[in-house]
């Protein structure tokens, strides 16, 4: 007979290490949405330390975690349906990085968990917990911890905090994480649990959720109940607008003569593509889009006109700045998109915002729509088909030219007049753009390269722009694109993922290169050597800082870095980790090897040195403002005059009260 559980009494209870427990119940959650069902925790990222390999280790071990399935009694009793799939990771970073690729790609449906050890392991956490929290994905972060029953005190890697000792090195993950526990005893794992599964499957307060495990408590054994391993669904809601607030909405929308709408990544985490294109068909209103919503409307919809703000696209900004109505939909209205709050300059503009957060629905102090987006765009729409609102024919006639017109300025940056002669930047994005179809799927994240696709990028399905731009951190690109890959696992064939990077981001974390040799993953990597930081240097130019510490270059007899580029190459550097590298030098070069990068079976680099853009092949500049404080005193000239032209621009900074 089974023992039965103290807690509820007759309840069979199982014997299991803490960690076992938590590996069997993660194994068995799901999520629910618009009958879809679908494992909540899919995989386990890991790196093995002292602090996770005896208890999350083991553990993961018995749940199925090789290939091949794992051996000894099955932990919780696990079938093939229950498996815990592990994947091995290089860097902890990177392991979060490729876990929040695989959840924006699942649609924040289907997320990973990440174990580390303590320690540098932990800490290394950090970064990536901010990327997804910061970008509203959900991943399970899971790093050891110091032993909850101190019998040596310190131990290897403890941070000791004189005034507290309760503190360790992951009270760090508290700021960056939505929810965050810290197992000190067995059973609390059963509501921590609960409560971290809550949060990740938590359309309007998803993220990065951190369940601290100390080494001894993993290890421990404990008499579970049986229900806690039962598979348990967690639905995905989609709020309904209240009616007070969708009434307010759609006299706003009557009333306005030139309405905008700002399409945010909300859109694609609802899967509300479809609903905003019947929307805007209905009403003519034009959409421009954030870097996390680019891709809501295909770029030939009439409709759209492409990026927003910052490095947008002129035809949004001119919308933008003459809007009586700018009409949010899950976008967090950051700095990039209002142009530093210079933008939205209608004396008379007002803002309405489809939200399912209420904290960003009142941003600009909107008119609040607090829903989902698919459901809110269907109310709208409902409410408005009865009213008979369209907007005027000669505001969709002036859209519709002002797109054409961009779209020339795109071809004559795309344009390749000498095949022999080196790419630059914007000519790769035009061989690109050639080569791909709506199957692709393009991943970036920083540098001057996130700039050139939001205002030149024609995206083609809902899914091909993967822009991290929230925080931009430079290294998510490879490992990201390898979530994704994962995401996409078992389509035959399987979709191009091109990751785009240039050599400071390369620099800065390659080493799931690894990884992906080791998974066999078709992995398209495009590394652009331009020699430095191209986009700091750039904006280092424009603030008055000349560039300063921005190449990649010898130092000069001065001290500075201004001497030949650095003898690095970073083609053989992809090559020593095990990918196929493929060198192009000339237009015409990198046009073949981006095809044969696009059919090859495995990982593979294409390696391209570009050149420096003139003023008129080159991107075109911002068509927007961004706030960056130029030094207000100052003695070289070239930062003088940054700052006549900074107080030029802060003075059109307005607060929308």
């Amino acid at each position: 007979m089974s023992p039965t559980s103290p807690a509820n009494p007759g309840c069979p209870t199982r014997r299991l290490t803490t960690a076992q427990a938590l590996v069997a119940f993660l194994a068995r959650q799901y999520t629910e949405r618009d009958g879809r069902r679908q494992r909540l925790i899919s995989a386990t990222w890991g790196i093995f330390g002292h602090g996770n390999v005896a208890g999350i280790g083991q553990a993961l071990m018995e749940a199925g975690g090789g290939r091949s399935g794992g051996g000894g009694n099955g932990g919780a009793g696990n079938g093939a349906a229950h498996r815990m799939p592990y994947l091995q990771g290089r860097n902890e970073q990177a392991m979060v990085h490729a876990a929040v690729g695989y959840a924006r790609q699942s649609g924040r449906l289907s997320a990973h968990a990440v174990t580390t050890s303590i320690g540098p392991g932990a800490t290394n956490l950090v970064t990536g917990a901010a990327l997804a929290t910061i970008n509203r994905l959900p991943v399970l972060l899971l790093p050891g911890d110091t032993f909850a029953t101190r019998p040596a005190d310190p131990v290897l890697q403890q941070l000791e905090v004189e005034y507290a000792g309760d503190v360790s090195v992951n009270d760090c993950l508290r700021p960056v994480s939505r929810y965050f526990d810290r197992i000190t005893r067995p059973e609390a794992l059963i509501p921590a649990a609960l409560q971290a599964m809550r949060v990740l499957a938590d359309p309007a307060g998803t993220g990065a959720v951190t369940l601290a495990l100390p080494q001894d408590v993993q290890a421990e054994a404990y008499d579970w109940p049986e229900e806690f391993f039962a598979e348990r669904d967690w639905h995905v809601r989609r709020p309904a607008p209240d009616t007070h607030e969708l009434e307010a909405a759609v006299r706003a929308v009557r009333s306005a003569r030139r309405p905008l709408i700002v399409a945010g990544g909300g859109i694609r985490h609802s899967a509300a593509e479809e609903t905003l294109a019947a929307f805007t068909a209905a009403t003519r209103i034009p959409v421009a889009s954030t870097q996390a919503g680019k891709g809501a409307l295909r770029h030939d919809h009439p409709a759209d006109v492409g990026g927003i703000g910052h490095t947008g696209t002129a035809t949004a900004d001119e919308l933008a700045r003459t809007a009586d109505l700018v009409i949010g939909i899950g976008t967090r209205f950051s700095d990039f998109t209002t142009a530093s709050g210079t933008l939205f300059a209608n004396p008379a503009v007002r803002v309405l915002h489809l939200n399912i957060t209420g904290f960003d629905a009142h941003k600009l102090a909107a008119l609040p729509l607090v829903a989902d987006a698919r459901a809110g765009l269907e109310a709208l729409t409902a409410a408005l088909a009865g009213r008979g609102y369209r907007v005027d024919p000669a505001y969709e006639t002036e859209y519709t030219g002002a797109k054409e017109a961009w779209e020339e300025r795109v071809e004559e940056s795309f344009a390749t007049p000498d095949p022999t002669a080196r790419p630059t930047q914007t000519q790769v994005l035009g061989l690109l753009d050639a080569l791909v179809t709506e199957d692709d799927i393009l991943i970036n994240a920083a540098g001057s390269l996130p700039g050139d696709l939001h205002k030149l990028w024609r995206t083609r399905s809902r899914d091909q722009y993967h822009v991290e731009y929230g925080y931009s951190c430079m290294g998510y690109e490879i490992p990201a694109a390898i979530g994704v890959l994962l995401a996409a696992e078992g389509r035959t064939p399987r979709r191009p993922v091109w990751a785009l990077v240039g050599d400071g981001t390369y620099l800065m974390n390659p080493t799931e290169i690894v990884t992906a040799v080791q998974e066999n993953l078709p992995l398209k990597l495009v590394v652009l050597q331009n020699h430095g930081y191209a986009s700091i240097g750039g904006l280092s130019e424009s603030v008055g800082a000349e560039r300063f510490g921005t190449a990649y270059r010898h130092r000069d007899a001065d001290g500075g870095f201004t001497g030949p580029p650095l003898p690095v190459d970073l083609a053989a550097n992809a090559a020593s980790l095990g990918m196929r590298v493929l060198r192009a030098t000339t237009v015409d070069d990198l046009r073949t090897a981006l095809s044969e990068a696009r059919d090859a079976g495995g990982p593979t680099c294409v390696y391209v040195e570009t050149e420096t853009p003139d003023t008129v092949s080159g991107p075109p500049p911002a068509q927007a403002w961004w706030d960056v404080p130029v030094a207000e005193t100052a003695s070289r000239p070239a930062a003088v005059k940054a700052r006549e032209e900074y107080d030029r621009q802060v003075a059109a900074r307005r607060r929308h009260l």
